[in-house]
């Protein structure tokens, strides 16, 4: 049945839609059900595709894995991007307004976590292609932080950054218990308390 789907609309679409599909297809998948949950059949007959234009496109299971992360990453980035635009003469105005849309994030009905940290706790090996994405998104994320900290001029900017990024990632992996506008008034709250001590 896929193969027919795909031959019908092989003329009309080009093999960078396909690719497209597919990803789209597995990175929802992926984010609902778990990324172990998800076998490369059930992406194929969601795309509707065959399995042969899956592997044309992602040679193995791990490699579509870290294309999600990659996608998820890059949209995470071009959000921050725009918000660190809109406030780059004010430190303190861009940390407020990064855990606003955050906490915005955190607090969709649909929120499951981060996909980054959801597939890091799914494959316990370090050098799997997929925690490679993550803990380069998490290390990022810790120096973009340790930028702001520095603007902010607290002692200890390294510390402050971790400490910053404990309290995010945290929020990301206690939506669940978070009700509406909990989890940005909460992160406000602790980065608020963490730079005040160190600016003390």
């Amino acid at each position: 049945m896929a193969m027919r789907q795909e031959s019908i609309g092989a003329a009309a679409e080009t093999q960078a839609d396909v690719r497209e599909r597919i990803l789209t297809t597995a990175s929802d998948l992926f984010y609902r059900r778990g990324v172990r949950a998800v076998g490369v059949d059930v992406v194929v007959e969601a795309a509707g595709v065959a399995k042969t234009s899956l592997y044309r496109h992602f040679r193995t299971k791990d490699d579509l894995i870290a294309a999600y992360l990659q996608r998820e990453d890059e949209d995470f980035w071009a959000c921050w991007d725009r918000v660190a635009a809109r406030n780059e003469q004010d430190g303190a105005a861009e940390l407020e307004a990064h855990l606003a849309w955050i906490g915005a994030r955190v607090g969709r009905p649909n929120y499951r976590g981060c996909p980054q940290l959801n597939v890091a706790a799914e494959f316990p090996d370090e050098d799997h292609p997929a925690r490679v994405v993550a803990r380069t998104h998490k290390e990022e994320l810790r120096r973009r932080l340790r930028v702001i900290a520095e603007r902010l001029q607290v002692a200890r900017p390294d510390d402050v950054a971790t400490e910053l990024s404990v309290v995010i990632n945290g929020a990301f992996v206690s939506s669940q218990i978070l009700a509406g506008g909990d989890a940005t008034r909460t992160l406000s709250q602790i980065a608020h308390a963490l730079i005040a001590a160190a600016k003390a």
